[in-house]
């Protein structure tokens, strides 16, 4: 299969791109500075210079694929203006080129967080859903879009928090989670399970223009997420913040469709597998 993947300089981008060479697609991958995207050439894969924000550029990106992944997204440190035209328009842009291309597949990374605070409550994946930050507002805008729009044949799939594989995703965000309540619960997806998952979206005859949640079957809570990497729990101080963080996913869904199961199921298995 030809697949242009975005994002394929970031955390989840880099390691799904590597894997879907691997097993031996031919992978691209959309990039707006090839110098600093060199190193994946050495893994197998094409570089292509693009934009998100450069519609004319995505024409001639995707001429020629079988399927786009799209995990390029503008999370940390984006004003909501910045999210909005990159996770929300630039998506909009990527998806009419790849169906004017007759693209056969378009696989969408969004994220759990469009759901907004569950109370603990499983999510799923027809909930309603009410995010309160702005980088998953975006999102949800981009998810609306593309389940909107015909004659390409869209996937959706909203990951957890992302970890594993040298990704140091965990010790990163303890500085931004210190005040979170230290039994709030997060669901947690493993980068194995995250390329996984996707495997089976391009792979699937499911129906299209479908939405699937992806994640472990357990959502440990803060403490445990601090203590796995030598960190003491976080303190609560800052509750109200972490609401935009409290959503807990219902992976039953791409179980029961697509056959996944989860290689890394907990927190822990990870760890003893030094993974």
């Amino acid at each position: 299969m030809k697949i242009l993947v975005t994002g394929a300089t970031g955390k989840v981008g880099s390691r799904l791109a590597r894997r879907l060479a691997q097993r031996g697609d031919h992978v691209s991958a959309l990039v707006r500075d090839p110098a600093r995207a060199a190193a994946l050439r050495e893994h197998g894969i094409g570089l292509v210079p693009g934009d998100l924000l450069d519609a004319g550029s995505l024409a001639a990106a995707v001429r020629g694929v079988d399927a786009v992944v799209h995990c390029a997204a503008f999370f940390r440190g984006a004003t909501p203006e910045q999210a909005h035209a990159v996770n929300d328009l630039g998506t909009q842009q990527l998806a009419i080129a790849a169906r004017d291309a007759a693209v056969r597949r378009f696989v969408f990374t969004s994220t759990g967080l469009v759901y907004g605070p569950t109370g603990g409550r499983l999510a799923r994946e027809d909930d309603p859903c009410a995010p309160i930050a702005a980088y998953p507002a975006s999102k949800l805008a981009a998810e609306r879009f593309l389940l909107g729009l015909e004659g390409l044949d869209v996937y959706v799939l909203r990951l957890p928090f992302v970890y594993g594989d040298g990704d140091a995703h965990i010790a990163e965000v303890v500085p931004m989670m210190r005040g979170f309540p230290p039994g709030q619960r997060m669901s947690l997806g493993h980068h194995v399970d995250i390329a996984q998952a996707v495997t089976r979206l391009l792979d699937a005859h499911a129906p299209a223009h479908r939405i699937y949640n992806v994640v472990d079957d357990e959502a440990p809570d803060a403490a445990t997420l601090f203590a796995s990497v030598g960190e003491p729990p976080p303190d609560g101080s800052d509750a109200e913040r972490a609401r935009a963080f409290e959503a807990v996913l219902d992976g039953r869904r791409i179980r029961e469709d697509l056959g996944f199961r989860p290689v890394f199921p907990r927190l822990a298995d990870a760890i003893a597998a030094g993974a």
